[in-house]
């Protein structure tokens, strides 16, 4: 008798349709993480704030009981969600002052502009909720829209945490980064208001528990944040450079020669400026493709 049921797959046999359905999701994943690298480039004070976002979400959202997918697409989100600060011009970014209401409502407009940006992306719908919503609030209050707790996915109120806590611990053009308690204090003051309850709750329990500590204050796993010494904006170390290789700030241009010493990094200004060229974003692909490598099983589950 021939049977018009499908054989039973071997416990053996390899999954080609995941293998295949992994290579095609990979350079979906790299296209859109060089593009949000790009975009970070342009803020001389934001080297290496997309990776500790999605590293805080990664954490919160293993912390939560979240499945693998859940967990990659959030982180992913997590990554992604400032795409479409592209719109927001340099006078604005590199402002060392406060905002205007002008200027401030043209920063209130990335997060639909970052969401255009990705329409018609096979991976849009991954990540849309994260950076559409990324600033709304659970008492209505944020924008774009004014949604309210009830209509806010978790990716968003994950993302929105990650979010203003690195924000608070990173220096920017207008002030310095404020210690870890008082980020944590002021968390827990906006709590249901600004921040989902439940969520924030365990994210400051967390950051007191110490496992955040490999990520707060740093652009990569074991890479402490480096700042020019001439006029303070964030210079990115990648992790394929070198002791002796060159690095340079991308708001001063100023020189600086790098140095790694076993688990130690530091950067030495050498008094010389970089020229046009050297001034160029360099994506760091070793970190790319690590989170790519990682997160494409994950995320061909559904």
């Amino acid at each position: 008798m021939i049977s018009l049921l499908p054989a039973a797959k071997s416990l053996f046999e390899p999954d080609y349709t995941s293998e295949l359905r992994q290579r095609g999701m990979k350079p979906l994943l790299q296209s859109l993480l060089v593009m949000a690298w790009m975009v970070e480039a342009r803020d001389p004070y934001s080297g290496g704030h997309l990776w500790r976002v999605s590293q805080y979400c990664r954490l919160l959202a293993e912390s939560l009981g979240l499945n693998k997918y859940e967990v990659a697409r959030i982180t992913l989100g997590g990554f992604l969600h400032d795409l479409g600060k592209i719109s927001v011009p340099d006078s604005i970014l590199k402002k060392p002052g406060r905002l205007n209401d002008d200027e401030y409502e043209t920063i209130m407009n990335h997060p639909e502009i970052g969401a255009r940006i990705l329409i018609g992306h096979p991976l849009a719908s991954l990540v849309k909720n994260a950076i559409l919503h990324h600033h709304e609030r659970p008492d209505g209050a944020g924008y774009p829209f004014g949604l309210d707790e009830g209509n806010l996915s978790i990716d968003s109120r994950i993302v929105s945490i990650c979010d203003a806590f690195d924000a608070m611990t990173s220096t920017r053009p207008y002030r310095h980064s404020l210690p870890l308690d008082q980020a944590l204090k002021d968390i827990k003051l906006n709590l249901h208001t600004q921040f989902d309850g439940n969520f924030g709750h365990l994210f400051i329990e967390l950051a007191h528990s110490g496992r955040m500590n490999t990520i707060l204050g740093h652009t990569d796993q074991g890479i402490p944040i480096q700042n020019c010494l001439t006029c303070g904006p964030t210079i990115v170390v990648r992790r394929s450079q070198k002791s002796g290789e060159l690095t340079y700030c991308p708001n001063c241009a100023a020189e600086a020669i790098i140095e790694k010493n076993n688990s130690r990094i530091s950067i030495h200004p050498t008094g010389r400026k970089g020229s046009v060229k050297s001034l160029q974003p360099k994506v760091d692909m070793d970190l790319i493709g690590e989170y790519v490598a990682t997160s494409a099983a994950a995320l061909v589950i559904a």
